[in-house]
């Protein structure tokens, strides 16, 4: 395959994002994309050299030129986007969670395998250069076995109660790309969860059926313990740390920083705050993963982050959800899913 034809379902801000990381591969051609209003993106649309602009994703589907679509659209539209792309025969890559069903998800799993196409889900941590250090170390035995996973993952600003109410609640929106993290670096399933929760920011997150606030402790299957913590303010900027400690010692991930030039005078030693938004944060990661989802399409290869990483995400944030209301602990058994 000597060019990929894209499709682009969502042209919100993580589909314009796409539209940018993927104009940057020479071997990629952005057809079309839909939107439930496109009068606004005619201009936009001409200067990514986009000819098709259409309210209607399933134009999309039915173009046969297309090979691929990202699905970008509000998450409870994937899951159905999902199968019918696959009856289509594209491949395809959705944003998270595919579902907030973890029913639904293997519902749309069942229809991908059936027809033989690739998913990938958008767990863009995975592809963070720092994030995969530590992965890669831990992979190699460099801290021996793993005996505790630490993670901090806080927002700069919290979103709008309109936000909260559509977005399945902090664990299912916020929370599991941490889960995801959790699994990916610890190469371990989680098999049991304890979450904590509380409102301390905004009291509209709380009126909308949500909270701001929360820990959450896991135990995975080869016995290690693991603790995330969540906020949805740190008005310092976007506070994003991991460590794995183990037997042979630890490796961590620090916050990325406009520059790591730090000031030590007889007063204070200063550095910079924490890059502030998540799209500065992880530009290197947004770039990866489209990149990896490309050569895997071209070159018949297995995604990195599969249908199944998402479904199982999704069981840690419904097990966690559950544990919050419930206050006691919630035993999970993830029956993996084959995707090929």
């Amino acid at each position: 395959m000597g060019i990929l034809t894209i499709g682009i379902i969502g042209a919100g801000r993580i589909g314009k994002l796409h539209v940018d990381n993927l104009k940057l591969m020479p071997q990629i051609k952005i057809k079309a994309v839909s939107d439930v209003v496109v009068d606004h993106l005619h201009e936009w649309a001409t200067s990514k050299e986009i000819s098709t602009l259409t309210t209607n994703y399933q134009d999309l589907l039915a173009d046969p030129e297309i090979d691929a679509v990202f699905i970008c659209s509000p998450t409870n539209t994937h899951a159905s986007i999902i199968k019918e792309a696959a009856r289509a025969k594209k491949h395809i890559f959705c944003e998270k969670p595919v579902s907030f069903s973890v029913e639904e998800t293997i519902q749309a799993l069942e229809v991908v395998k059936e027809h033989g196409v690739q998913l990938q889900v958008g767990f863009n941590r995975r592809f963070d250069p720092n994030f995969k250090k530590v992965h890669d170390l831990v992979q190699q035995g460099e801290v021996g076995q793993p005996h505790i996973l630490k993670i901090t993952s806080r927002d700069p600003q919290p979103p709008s109660p309109e936000y909260v109410r559509a977005s399945g609640g902090l664990f299912m929106d916020m929370m599991i790309h941490d889960f995801d993290m959790a699994r990916y670096v610890m190469d371990s399933e989680v098999i049991e969860v304890s979450a904590y929760g509380t409102t301390l920011i905004d009291p509209a997150i709380e009126e909308a059926g949500d909270i701001d606030t929360a820990i959450v402790s896991l135990k995975f299957a080869n016995g290690a313990l693991g603790v995330i913590d969540n906020s949805r303010q740190a008005v310092y900027g976007y506070d994003q740390r991991l460590e794995v400690f183990g037997e042979k010692g630890a490796a961590a991930a620090d916050n990325c920083r406009p520059t790591t030039v730090e000031i030590s005078t007889g007063e204070s030693v200063v550095k910079e705050k924490p890059l502030y938004f998540f799209l500065e944060r992880y530009t290197q990661a947004y770039i990866a993963e489209v990149t990896q989802f490309a050569r895997a399409i071209m070159e018949k290869q297995s995604v990195i982050c599969t249908g199944n990483d998402g479904l199982q995400a999704e069981r840690i944030a419904k097990a966690a959800k559950e544990s919050l209301l419930s206050r006691q602990p919630v035993k999970i058994e993830h029956k993996k899913y084959a995707v090929n």
